[in-house]
């Protein structure tokens, strides 16, 4: 489910509604092959990938702690800290994606290249 989350793809829901199939007839089904592919080795690279981007994510909704206070004695705010931690979290997913050989989800898709 976190590969098809970062990647940018929407849930797919559960087997129990007997439509799981849809997705492999959809630009989703390159993902779920791969997916089901891959080797011990991807996998554990896969694993690599998933615990750079957790806490990036977490990441980004723990900067609005900041977004109130300009300046605190020696120490300045970031104006664009949550903009640099979007861009490093969704280049870590793009990186992802590559790996994974599938292009983004519609998330990730806003005209550039997969950046590896």
């Amino acid at each position: 489910m976190d590969i098809r989350r970062f990647c940018g793809y929407p849930a797919i829901g559960s087997r129990e509604g007997n439509q799981e199939s849809w997705r492999f007839f959809q630009v989703e089904g390159a993902l779920e092959w791969r997916m089901n592919c891959l080797s011990g080795a991807e996998l554990q690279q896969i694993r690599l990938y998933l615990s750079q981007l957790y806490p990036l994510e977490t990441a980004i909704a723990g900067a609005s702690d900041n977004l109130d206070t300009a300046q605190a004695a020696s120490w300045y705010h970031n104006g664009r800290e949550v903009q640099d931690r979007v861009m490093l979290f969704t280049l870590w997913r793009r990186r992802l994606c590559a790996f994974l050989g599938v292009a983004g989800g519609l998330e990730l898709q806003d005209g550039r290249a997969i950046v590896v």
